[in-house]
């Protein structure tokens, strides 16, 4: 059994990295063998519509044409048993790289039918994760409920399973005292210490639940 967690944030020890470890961490404890891979560690663009994925007897039917250093991490995607992925919110969305990636990864299994079919071999939980620094508030205000839930429907009609984890009201700074902002420093402290350790707790329950489907 397999968990492979997706960072599609540029920081690899911050926020969004903390909680996809904490969610290996909770399939670990039942047994998976689990793994974090940094998107910003490869070279790689989204999908350049080439349409090969979907040429009737072509050799790379359901599967992106496209060669760089995503193709192997897709690649692999079929052979496990879970699938995490992660990304902080900036100007209302995911980061540009995930975006890129989640094309790659969705496009050439979506079928042009009215059944909704898949091509991907299996059925795979996916979950997501997502971080903010702004508060509950910005999620309706910036529409970013749309796009979770637009994300969700793709995931799970690609996959079978899909469920999303969304963090908001995160520590940015190291020291808020060196950067333009205008948030209240002292709530924002309180937040960590007090909130941020619970929604690490939901991630490992989400690893847990994963492992435990799989």
């Amino acid at each position: 059994m397999k968990v492979l967690a997706i960072n599609g944030s540029p920081r690899k020890k911050w926020n969004t990295a903390t909680l996809l470890n904490k969610a290996l961490e909770g399939a670990s404890s039942k047994g998976a063998e689990t793994e974090l891979i940094n998107l910003y560690d490869l070279d790689f663009v989204g999908c350049t519509s080439c349409f090969a994925c979907k040429l009737k007897n072509g050799k790379s039917y359901g599967h992106c044409a496209f060669k760089d250093e995503l193709s192997p991490l897709l690649k692999n995607i079929e052979d496990v048993d879970a699938l995490i992925l992660g990304s902080p919110i900036y100007l209302g969305t995911v980061t540009g790289v995930i975006r890129s990636f989640l094309e790659r990864l969705i496009f050439p299994y979506l079928v042009y039918d009215t059944n909704r079919t898949s091509l991907f071999p299996k059925k795979l939980p996916v979950g997501f994760i997502y971080t903010m620094g702004a508060n509950e508030n910005f999620i309706k205000a910036l529409s970013i409920d749309k796009h979770v839930e637009l994300n969700e429907m793709l995931l799970g009609r690609m996959f079978g399973l899909s469920e999303s984890l969304m963090v908001t009201d995160t520590y940015q700074f190291d020291d808020y005292s060196k950067y333009v902002n205008a948030f209240d420093v002292e709530e924002k402290a309180k937040r960590r210490r007090e909130v941020f350790p619970l929604d690490c707790e939901k991630a490992y329950d989400m690893g847990v639940r994963f492992a435990q489907k799989v």
